[in-house]
């Protein structure tokens, strides 16, 4: 970031009890849309997460978003970074930011979690239910979150948007998109679940903090995409890891579950529903659907960013190829669920 910091070294002395310098900025690795940074002060650590430069779609990098639902969900004691404050001053920083705690722990990005004991994955796994499962059950308007999202009509403005996104960054046809854009429409019916909850919309493992011995989330990170809406295709977003090959993207399929110690689908899928009160995920084929085809439009939206030079991860050329083969996981799921 090459900007004067001295502005910033002031507003985070106003906002920040006890801040003071000096600091120095560090970007983290691993996030694929809104910048963030690793902020070291004589004070203490924290992290600053902001909008990239550039033109952006529209409704996206929604950071003022992510900094009023974590303070929110922090407040309910979920498990979510203190946040410090939110600034749109173009005198501070280009874009607009905000700024949280830095919470010590372990990130996995491989859901395998190769190099730990076989009897710690299980640990894992299951905190992680249990943390999506208590998302759920939070009740939106009692946490001051009852306007965080439109009422009704989830699931058709989901695709109706991601298809809308999907177009501004288009960059050759996908066929597998074509046939996702007609289909799932058709089969909304399959979705016709009246429960609202805050959803996160981008749950995979490597968006929690581990303890950094314990088996326990300690914080959940990137709230970008969250909103009121379907806590079931919040759900099975986090669980079609059990679809996706290891060498797509961050995926189970095909790996001995077993032997890894890592629960099989359907335990995984049971320990969720009886935590939230349901019978059964009858439907998950076709929201798993759904889930790969709005991750398919993400990574193309990458793809596009990084035509136009403002893609924000290092990895992200390479993701951005991966719009086509998971679009075509996403069809195989749809036929699936037909």
């Amino acid at each position: 970031m090459e900007f004067d910091t001295a502005p910033l070294g002031a507003w985070l002395a106003r906002h920040v009890p006890g801040f003071h310098g000096p600091f120095t900025l560090d970007r983290l690795s691993g996030g694929q849309s809104n910048p963030t940074y690793r902020i070291r002060a004589a004070s203490g650590d924290l992290v600053l997460r902001r909008k990239p430069d550039g033109k952006l779609l529209p409704s996206a990098h929604a950071v003022d978003r992510e900094y009023r639902v974590i303070g929110a969900l922090q407040a309910a004691g979920l498990p979510a970074p203190r946040v410090h404050g939110y600034c749109d001053d173009p005198g501070v920083l280009p874009t607009p930011f905000f700024v949280m705690e830095f919470v010590e722990g372990r990130i996995f990005f491989d859901p395998r979690l190769p190099g730990l004991p076989r009897e710690e994955r299980g640990a894992l796994f299951d905190a992680m239910n249990d943390t999506l499962a208590r998302l759920h059950s939070l009740d939106p308007a009692a946490i001051g979150l009852g306007d965080y999202g439109r009422p009704g009509n989830y699931m058709a403005r989901q695709i109706e948007r991601w298809t809308k996104q999907y177009r501004a960054s288009e960059t050759g046809r996908i066929e597998a998109m074509e046939r996702l854009i007609a289909w799932l429409p058709e089969r909304l019916a399959a979705a016709d679940d009246p429960a609202v909850s805050v959803v996160h919309g981008d749950c995979r493992m490597d968006n929690l903090v581990f303890h950094p011995t314990e088996p326990r989330v300690v914080a959940v990170l990137d709230w970008e995409l969250s909103t009121l809406g379907s806590p079931l295709a919040d759900f099975a977003y986090n669980a079609m890891a059990w679809r996706i090959p290891p060498g797509l993207f961050r995926g189970l399929a095909g790996s001995d579950l077993a032997a890894l110690g890592i629960p099989a689908e359907e335990d995984y899928v049971a320990a969720y529903c009886r935590r939230t009160g349901r019978a059964g995920f009858p439907a998950l084929d076709f929201y798993v659907a759904f889930n790969l085809f709005r991750l398919a439009a993400i990574m193309q939206g990458i793809a596009r960013r990084v035509l136009d030079g403002t893609a924000a991860g290092e990895d992200a050329e390479a993701n951005g190829k991966l719009a086509r083969p998971i679009a075509e996981l996403g069809w195989e799921q749809a036929q699936r669920a037909a």
